[in-house]
C-alpha cells in the first residue's frame, strides 16, 4: 500500500462516500425519510431509470443504511425502510440542504419544518464535547501509526 492509499484507507470521510457517495444514493435516503418506501414511487419520484434504481437499492441494503421489508407476497413486493445508519445520515442530509439552500438557493425551495415550533430548522454540525460549531475553530488531522 502506498502512503496515499493508507491516508485514504483510514479516512473515514473516504468509508462514508464509499456507502452513500453518489446523488442517487442520497436522494433515495432522502425520499425514504419522507416516507417514499416502495420501489414505484422512489422511482416517480426521483425520475430514475429503474436499472439504476434496483442497483442502488441493493448497493445500500448491502451497506446497511436500508432494510427491505416484504408487503405483499402475490404479487412479491418489497419496501425500503431506514435502518439506524440510515437514520443517522439524516442529519447530515440536512447539513446538506442547508448548505445547497445558502450557496445554490435560487428559486423556491422546500422547506423543513419542525413540528413543534411550526419553525424551519437551520441544520447546523457542531462538536458535542466542546458544542462549538464545526469550522469555527482550528483542527488537526491524527493518522493510525
Amino acid at each position: 500500500m502506498t502512503g496515499q492509499e493508507e491516508i485514504l484507507g483510514s479516512c473515514p470521510v473516504d468509508r462514508g462516500l464509499m456507502r452513500v457517495g453518489d446523488r442517487w444514493s442520497i436522494l433515495i435516503l432522502r425520499d425514504i425519510d419522507r416516507g417514499l418506501t416502495r420501489y414505484e414511487q422512489l422511482r416517480t419520484s426521483l425520475g430514475i431509470a429503474p436499472n439504476i434504481l434496483s442497483r442502488r437499492l441493493a448497493a445500500l441494503t448491502g451497506a446497511g443504511l436500508i432494510a427491505k421489508r416484504r408487503y405483499s407476497e402475490r404479487p412479491p413486493r418489497d419496501e425500503y425502510l431506514l435502518t439506524e445508519a440510515g437514520s443517522d445520515f439524516l442529519p447530515i442530509l440536512a447539513a446538506i440542504g442547508e448548505w445547497g439552500r445558502k450557496y445554490n438557493g435560487a428559486g423556491a425551495l422546500t422547506r423543513q419544518i419542525d413540528v413543534e415550533t411550526g419553525k424551519p430548522i437551520r441544520p447546523m454540525v457542531i462538536d458535542a464535547n466542546s458544542g462549538a460549531p464545526i469550522g469555527s475553530r482550528a483542527l488537526r488531522f491524527e493518522y493510525p501509526d
